[in-house]
């Protein structure tokens, strides 16, 4: 344990430092440094048994923030855009994937499902990341971006609900009967329904007011155990109790924590222990990743990177731009949805382990999603270039053909 903890949190530094060197995500530097100890790369070998251990407890506080961070408020500010915008996305490139997966690659359909669900979801670390550095948090571009990625999320935690309910009839375990399928389905959501009511009725009222009382302790130690406490027992509770994912827990404790107005001092008391489990998460997605796919499969590679580069951008354009009306902020979309994060490493990892994706899948996930994040700050660099050209055509004056008045050109953004 202590040899890995120290493997990964050494090569994670490295690795992450020399990427954000080169103004990348420090994303690829903490995958990289998993595949450098993982078992496809000659030199020290990670255990294989630990890795995966740490990586759902980086899941758990993973998922934790996400929920501490998301705000119905927020989410309704852009519902009009963002809402119909990922509804739009989500099944469409969930169906390109499984289309190139089943037809292209002779995948089952179930691969196909996992592959397509995949691609269809960005990083929103790698997002907000791009944002700040260029101040459009907080713009009206911005918040769109932000929520669309927010409904995405909510998307995915579902998909993590329901694809264990399912995987046995994509695997050949059960009989893939439709009555079968619904009933399975229907048990699943009935389990997810009773966990979110206790939650909202016991929890809402009972997790704010141990948080309160601990606080009121002023002791910062037992507020960060406080947290951690909360976040691992509801997520392993909802396991336990209702056979929900760990990440749905850990989720929906973050919202109810949301809630409470001492939601801030919860994060930043448990920021640097999120953070430090969440770099081991990436690293152990990185110590399954087999980098001779590469070499041994380069147009499957290439198909999937230009589905999330490409084709996502052009679709996500087009979509955006007809909801808002707005050139800038479809172009701002389209650059965002070029590239997978987080969620698409967690679902590739449960497709794996649940049977329903072979090997070659998860590294050809893991593969486009490196490759987009690489290719993420050049999209954006393009979309810095594109809109300093639009703002110095519109500054400058320019004589009409039909007038011998002063006009100037309209603005695409």
């Amino acid at each position: 344990l202590i040899l890995i903890l120290t493997a990964g949190f050494v090569l994670a530094f490295v690795f992450g430092a020399l990427a954000n060197r080169l103004r990348l995500s420090p994303l690829v530097g903490y995958v990289l440094a998993g595949v450098i100890v993982g078992p496809f790369t000659p030199g020290f070998v990670g255990d294989a048994s630990l890795a995966p251990q740490l990586a759902e407890i980086g899941v758990i506080l993973l998922m934790f923030g996400v929920g501490l961070h998301f705000s119905i408020e927020d989410l309704l500010a852009v519902r009009k855009t963002a809402l119909p915008s990922a509804l739009l996305q989500i099944p469409l490139f969930t169906a390109i994937g499984w289309a190139v997966a089943v037809w292209l690659f002779g995948w089952s359909h179930g691969a196909g499902l996992v592959y397509g669900l995949a691609l269809s979801v960005a990083s929103t670390v790698v997002l907000l990341r791009a944002l700040e550095t260029r101040g459009l948090v907080d713009t009206d571009k911005g918040r769109v971006a932000i929520g669309l990625l927010i409904v995405e999320d909510l998307v995915m935690v579902l998909a993590l609900v329901l694809l264990p309910a399912i995987a046995g009839f994509f695997t050949g375990a059960q009989a893939a009967t439709p009555v079968e399928l619904a009933k399975t389905i229907g048990i699943t959501l009935l389990k997810v329904s009773a966990f979110v009511a206790l939650m909202l009725t016991v929890g809402q009222r009972l997790i704010p007011w141990i948080l309160r009382r601990t606080v009121e302790t002023g002791s910062r130690e037992l507020v960060t155990l406080c947290v951690l406490a909360i976040a691992m027992g509801v997520a392993f509770g909802s396991a336990s109790m209702f056979g929900v994912s760990f990440a749905l827990g850990a989720f929906f404790a973050g919202t109810i924590l949301n809630s409470s107005e001492f939601s801030h001092e919860a994060a930043d008391q448990t920021l640097p222990l999120r953070d430090a489990f969440a770099v081991l998460f990436f690293v152990s997605v990185g110590m399954l990743f087999d980098p001779r796919i590469l070499l041994e499969r380069p147009l499957e590679v290439f198909i999937t990177f230009l589905i999330i580069v490409g084709i996502k951008s052009f679709f996500g354009f087009h979509i955006v731009n007809r909801i808002t009306g707005s050139r800038g902020t479809g172009w701002l979309v389209s650059s965002t949805l070029s590239q997978i994060g987080e969620f698409s490493f967690i679902l590739a990892s449960l497709g794996l382990s649940l049977k329903m994706l072979p090997k070659d899948g998860h590294d050809l996930i893991l593969a486009g999603a490196i490759l987009s994040i690489i290719a993420n700050p050049l999209l954006f660099a393009l979309l810095d270039r594109y809109g300093a050209r639009v703002a110095a055509r519109d500054s400058s004056p320019r004589v009409c053909r039909n007038s011998r008045w002063t006009c100037r050109s309209r603005s695409m953004v």
